[in-house]
């Protein structure tokens, strides 16, 4: 009963968080969201309500009215529409920061747009369509000295780094092996969405499937040292209309890998799958699993842990009679400040999502974040999402037109 009760505030309070006076000294970042996108308050205006040095301060659409709706819906001053809309919202000088969830062909564009208007960037995943594009965002970032993140919320959270402490503690010994699944039932998504149309960067390997590799390669320690094998079922729309769009994009892809320390790895990523028989429906796949010398841990929803999450650890018994099974729940850093820096950070209600925004605005004030997602870290996620693309044949999405003088 305490668990429900602690569930049902724990997400209420994540949802409707306390709404906390703004700061003045200093002032607070003033962010820009290019685009009227869903994720848009989940991943950024909901959580800045609890931020005290953050406010969103302009959004910007194709659609003026689309904008000027969204911005009267979540209380932001501006909003900019029409041909010219992101550009005028990046030409701002009232907007310090921009966040940017445009569709992934997008990304490039955009990003490096932002980046020459001076605007630090808190970037959707994947950070681009190719490894090369996403190397291209980080060296203009350091060459205008602003700060850019690429948004795997989920590395912020205790949850997972509460993982990846195990692991790293040698407590059930070497790695054997890492799986990662990430897959909804084909209710989730239309087949008109854009993360089927592949002029855009879409492909299951790019949306759910970025977080797989992501994880694999965070509990591994490591990067991959081959693609061994990998499969992908194409998304094949029921209007012919569709069709053309959905050329080469992946609804399924699974992918098996060589990791350091002869393990190896596995991802599973699915944006449709279908109900059992045809007709009973199925529940989402949201886990990883790591397979040790002495043991095994299982995380269940990694992706969004501020929800419900689990961390179930297995090994011997100590009498080598059986095993014995523990589960963890991590919401909150340990009290010691030990994962911390020796601070406080966090509240059990924060959703992945918040503690991102934490780092972002420390890193944009010169503090210490508690975890980063460094440059190389995003690079070699796309060489590795280009590498399974590779080996199914599919090849990797399409390079940006926009061309920009480097």
């Amino acid at each position: 009963m305490g668990s429900m009760i602690s569930f049902g505030r724990r997400n209420y309070k994540t949802l409707l968080p306390v709404v906390v006076p703004r700061s003045t000294s200093p002032p607070p970042i003033r962010f820009g969201i290019l685009g009227a996108a869903n994720i848009a308050p989940i991943a950024l205006i909901v959580p800045a309500k609890s931020h005290p040095e953050v406010v969103i301060q302009a959004v910007a659409a194709r659609d003026k009215a689309r904008a000027e709706t969204f911005a009267k819906k979540h209380g932001i001053a501006k909003a900019y529409g029409g041909e010219d809309g992101y550009q005028e919202l990046l030409d701002d000088p009232d907007v310090d920061a921009v966040y940017n969830p445009l569709p992934n062909g997008l990304h490039f564009e955009w990003t490096i747009k932002a980046l020459n208007a001076g605007k630090h960037v808190l970037l959707e995943k994947p950070s681009a369509n190719t490894a090369e594009e996403t190397r291209q965002i980080f060296d203009l970032a350091e060459q205008k000295g602003l700060v850019i993140l690429e948004a795997f919320h989920y590395r912020f959270h205790p949850a997972i780094q509460r993982a990846k402490a195990i692991l790293d503690s040698s407590e059930l010994g070497a790695i054997k092996s890492v799986s990662t699944a990430l897959a909804v039932p084909n209710i989730a998504f239309k087949e008109n969405d854009i993360r089927f149309d592949y002029s855009l960067g879409g492909g299951v390997l790019m949306d759910m499937g970025c977080y797989t590799i992501n994880c694999m390669r965070y509990l591994s320690s490591g990067n991959p040292t081959a693609v061994i094998a990998a499969t992908s079922t194409l998304q094949a729309p029921r209007s012919p209309a569709l069709l053309k769009a959905a050329e080469n994009v992946d609804r399924r892809t699974t992918a098996a890998f060589a990791l350091p320390g002869d393990a190896t790895g596995e991802i599973t990523c699915d944006l449709g799958m279908p109900p059992r028989l045809g007709f009973i429906p199925v529940w989402p796949e949201v886990g990883a699993t790591v397979e040790c010398t002495g043991g095994k841990l299982e995380v269940l929803n990694f992706v969004g842990p501020s929800i419900y999450h689990s961390i179930t650890v297995t090994k011997p018994k100590p009498d080598g009679k059986g095993t014995e099974k523990r589960v963890e729940k991590a919401y909150t850093f340990p009290a010691d400040g030990s994962a911390t820096g020796g601070r406080v950070l966090g509240e059990d209600w924060w959703s992945t999502y918040r503690f991102q925004l934490e780092a972002f605005v420390d890193r944009l004030r010169g503090r210490t974040p508690q975890t980063w997602v460094d440059r190389e870290d995003s690079i070699a996620n796309m060489e590795w999402i280009e590498r399974v693309y590779e080996k199914t044949g599919l090849g990797s999405r399409p390079r940006s037109t926009y061309v920009y003088d480097s």
